[in-house]
């Protein structure tokens, strides 16, 4: 049965009548007054938090402008996991679809036809806006239909811990019945106004636009289904879908599905140096006032991390910690803060520590101990929660309240006395240049080009001393114009702060930027991406230098482009695999220079399938290279196995690079424990290059080579 072009168009209300009607408007200002209410109350408990050491609200519309990118391009949900993408997209752009769809609904019914006397819902534009409707709102049942597969039938296990609760079956099912009850519900209104014949049921053709509730009622019809009774089963049915629709609505501020709106507020105010660069201490807090000891303490942006927390896993799946058996689970720490906070301004629990080493806490000493600040979490994370700050505060907290552990508070007392976590002496320092058959150029007594900050572990460590050699051997074969601090070089302090030792990271601040000051230089090269980081990151907020930061592995990629190794035609016979540092790669962005480096010599260099971003920690870094752990596999020994079963490679991979001397020790320790001694050996990216060199009989070139540039 077909209809005028202009007379195309369906009832809103139909069979609810005027007192339904008014009844439907009634619940729908309860439903906002009590979501409004709600979110005004959630906003109001951020504005309580501490200040915020971040100014995250600067530019506010690009900042909007940049987070509706990020989200509604779902870039991050397809990071890592393109299920989770597909999934994610199709039920956010559906819904998203479902509420502007209602909103245009609103705004003709109350605005348009009022003022006008007329409606735009007619002709094309209603038959385009039922086939939007219909098509997208397909897309969000499908991709509910996705998460209940993965979360009932595979029964994925990051999506269940601790804090699973039926507060996360209530959320995805009650946005499923709403999706599919949307369709059942005009499949009887197609049914309903559709006109018997003697043949049977004629539907107004113009339905068809709405081609998945046309199917139903083609489907309900063959079942007997008549006008009658489907007028009757969609009077129900309609209230009954919008008394669901306005539960929800009211009940989003108070559970899970608030993460709509806090996850795009963590978004907006998200700062992309978190973990790369931590925050300070103010000058005059005082002992008390250090990290975190009570939910006021808490920045505002904290806050808003717990509460925008999805319960996705994936900081869980990714954390080297958990998967090598410490008592860290990323996702709990943020949850167990967050009930903790609602229980406590509740009422429904009295006040205890935040974090303590034994006793009643909310997180355990031993579980911010276990944490190795790789950022693995932060990174896996869709909604950009910082885990990595937040830890740091509550282990500033143990160190002021003295229960750091300790080996790394013998570690800490080594670094104060000798500026070293080794408790060797300052003078033994440049010893590792006693061995070679060059001067090593001393940067406080010469102008330079390149300060090497060699670092403590190619200083004091004996594996690591070859790395030093190599490295300056490389520097004086390609004539780079370099020099070394010799005694004055103290510990960089990047791992001294992430156990929490704010002021000891400050004084070493202090003293290395007065060391640095002896010298005259352009630009700095590190052995060490910990070291590269701090001087890069954090070292310009709380002191006065600036100056260029470059790991080794940036100015010898350009040595090797500017042709001043004499690599050319190199061809070492190694199958190799590299490992990417959590602090040169994932924190600094650092990935092709070193790939380049190591294909220069020659070697057959295979990729371990978690690479780059998703590099799996050696377990060295937080404190990690100074404690004892009891765990079940050590990161390093897991890592190690992946390199040899799980490369494409297979076992034929006989070397594991490394570009990190606290790497190098960690896959040291882990070839002993793991009995790996036999099948791969650990080498750094300096020490292959001479390897490489040596192969060739390269020699030192002249005095002609340019200046080595990084950029």
């Amino acid at each position: 049965m077909r209809m005028p072009a202009d007379q195309v168009t369906r009832e809103t209300f139909w069979t609810v009548g005027p007192v339904g009607k008014a009844v439907f408007y009634y619940l729908a200002a309860v439903a906002v007054a009590l979501f409004l209410y709600g979110t005004y109350r959630r906003f109001a408990r951020y504005a309580d938090g501490d200040d915020d050491w971040f100014d995250r609200l600067d530019d506010l519309p690009g900042r909007v402008v940049s987070a509706a990118s990020v989200v509604l391009s779902n870039r991050n949900q397809f990071d890592r996991d393109a299920y989770a993408g597909v999934m994610h997209a199709f039920v956010l752009w559906g819904f998203l679809t479902l509420l502007i769809g209602t909103t245009i609904l609103g705004i003709d019914i109350d605005l348009w036809r009022p003022v006008t006397g007329e409606s735009f819902f007619v002709g094309d534009f209603y038959l385009s806006y039922s086939f939007v409707m219909d098509a997208m709102g397909l897309l969000f049942v499908v991709g509910l239909a996705m998460a209940m597969y993965r979360r009932y039938t595979e029964r994925d296990g990051r999506l269940w811990g601790k804090h699973t609760s039926l507060e996360d079956d209530a959320f995805v099912l009650t946005l499923f019945a709403l999706g599919v009850g949307g369709y059942v519900i005009e499949a009887f209104r197609i049914v309903g106004t559709a006109t018997e014949t003697g043949s049977g049921l004629q539907f107004l053709a113009f339905e068809q636009v709405s081609f998945v509730g046309f199917f139903l009622a083609g489907v309900f019809a063959e079942l007997g289904l008549r006008p009658a009774l489907a007028e009757t089963l969609y009077h129900w049915g309609w209230w009954s879908h919008a008394l669901l629709a306005f539960g929800f609505i009211a009940l989003v501020p108070y559970g899970k599905p608030f993460h709509m709106v806090s996850s795009f507020a963590n978004v907006v105010t998200r700062d992309d140096e978190a973990g790369v660069r931590l925050p300070g201490v103010p000058a005059d807090a005082a002992p008390d006032e250090i990290g975190y000891g009570s939910i006021e303490d808490f920045s505002w942006r904290h806050i808003l991390d717990q509460d925008a927390c999805t319960k996705c896993g994936r900081c869980s799946s990714a954390c080297p910690a958990k998967a090598s058996g410490r008592n860290l689970d990323p996702r709990d720490v943020i949850l167990d803060l967050k009930r903790y906070r609602e229980e406590l301004d509740a009422g429904r629990t009295e006040a205890v520590d935040i974090v303590a080493d034994g006793g009643s806490s909310v997180v355990a000493a031993e579980s911010m101990e276990s944490c190795m600040s790789c950022m693995a979490c932060m990174d896996a994370c869709p909604v950009d929660i910082e885990h990595v700050p937040q830890f740091t505060q509550l282990n500033r907290r143990l160190t002021e309240t003295g229960q750091m552990d300790e080996a790394v508070q013998e570690a800490m007392m080594n670094v104060f006395q000798n500026g070293n976590t080794f408790g060797d002496p300052a003078r033994n320092r440049p010893d590792w240049t006693d061995d070679l058959p060059f001067d090593v150029p001393d940067a406080r007594e010469e102008d330079v080009e390149f300060l090497w900050y060699v670092g403590e572990y190619p200083s004091y460590d004996d594996r690591n001393r070859r790395v030093a050699r190599s490295l300056a051997t490389l520097f004086e074969r390609a004539n780079v114009d370099y020099g070394i601090l010799y005694e004055d070089e103290q510990h960089d302090g990047n791992d001294v702060r992430r156990v929490g030792e704010e002021g000891l990271f400050e004084m070493l601040v202090e003293d290395n930027t007065e060391a640095f000051a002896s010298a005259t230089f352009e630009k700095v090269v590190t052995t060490d991406p910990h070291s590269m980081n701090t001087f890069r990151n954090e070292y310009p907020e709380v002191s006065e230098f600036d100056d260029p930061v470059f790991h080794y592995t940036e100015v010898v990629e350009n040595l090797v482009e500017q042709g001043r190794l004499g690599l050319d035609g190199t061809e070492l016979d190694y199958t190799v695999t590299y490992h990417d540092p959590c602090h040169l790669g994932r924190m600094n962005d650092v990935y092709d220079a070193p790939r380049d480096v190591i294909r220069a010599t020659g070697v057959d260099l295979h990729e371990m399938p978690r690479n780059r971003s998703e590099s799996f920690c050696c377990g060295g870094g937080g404190g990690g290279l100074w404690m004892d752990h009891d765990e079940e596999t050590k990161p390093s020994e897991e890592r190690l196995r992946e390199a040899l079963e799980d490369t494409d490679a297979g076992d034929a991979v006989e070397k594991f690079v490394v570009a990190c001397p606290m790497c190098g020790t960690m896959y040291e320790d882990g070839r002993k424990t793991g009995d790996f001694e036999d099948d791969i050996d650990v080498v750094d990216i300096a020490e292959l290059l001479c390897e490489a060199l040596d192969e060739r009989g390269a020699s030192v070139p002249g005095s002609a080579g340019s200046p080595a540039t990084a950029d």
